[in-house]
């Protein structure tokens, strides 16, 4: 198995289970939690294979990612009461799962050649899209929009590092790992001490 299959297999597994999560907090059926599950799981790397006119697009030549999802899936469902705190745990596994998919995602456009700018676009796209679809299926507020958070800035902070590293002789493989992390750490900022951008605030028009 190569490396970039490896971190879709991760990214995949880590959104399905953020996916079945919030479709507990929908209190979806059984079938309910896998359609969120995979859609969350495949989407951002779907669009990324379509833009990039890849194909077979990743889980049509590989339908395990879909079964690793429905997996998920059915885990989530006879144990997500367990959890205390679901929304927690959401946010967390979520966390993990866009920097993986970042790292994904900005790997695949590297390995086809792609110049820096849609390296980067095929990185935050991979590690946004699913999420959203997943959290506006199930209407939820999307995470990408929370007010003042963190979110699509780190996924383009992760890809931009990892351009940056590559573009200074760093192997591809560390530099997948150095983006990861620093996607992750400026969620798990964001998160854990309040890390936010500047909103904007409407004022009166000046008279």
């Amino acid at each position: 198995m190569s490396f970039l299959a490896l971190l879709d297999y991760t990214s995949v597994l880590v959104f399905a289970l953020t996916g079945a999560l919030v479709a507990s907090r929908a209190q979806l059926d059984l079938v309910g939690f896998a359609f969120v599950a995979c859609l969350t799981a495949v989407g951002g790397g779907t669009v990324r294979d379509l833009l990039l006119d890849r194909h077979p697009i990743f889980w049509v030549g590989q339908p395990d990612y879909i079964l690793i999802a429905t997996a998920a899936a059915v885990f989530v469902f006879f144990t997500a009461h367990r959890v205390e705190s679901r929304y927690n745990l959401l946010v967390w596994l979520d966390s993990f799962a866009l920097a993986i998919a970042v790292a994904a995602g900005t790997g695949v456009a590297l390995t086809l050649g792609q110049p820096p700018v849609i390296v980067v676009l095929m990185g935050m796209s991979t590690g946004c899209l699913g999420g959203l679809m997943r959290d506006v299926v199930c209407n939820e507020v999307p995470l990408v929009l929370k007010q003042g958070e963190l979110y699509v800035s780190c996924a383009l902070a992760g890809a931009a590092v990892t351009v940056l590293a590559v573009s200074q002789g760093l192997p591809q493989l560390p530099a997948l790992a150095l983006g990861a992390l620093a996607c992750w750490c400026l969620r798990a900022g964001s998160l854990w001490f309040g890390w936010q951008l500047p909103v904007y605030k409407s004022r009166p028009p000046r008279q």
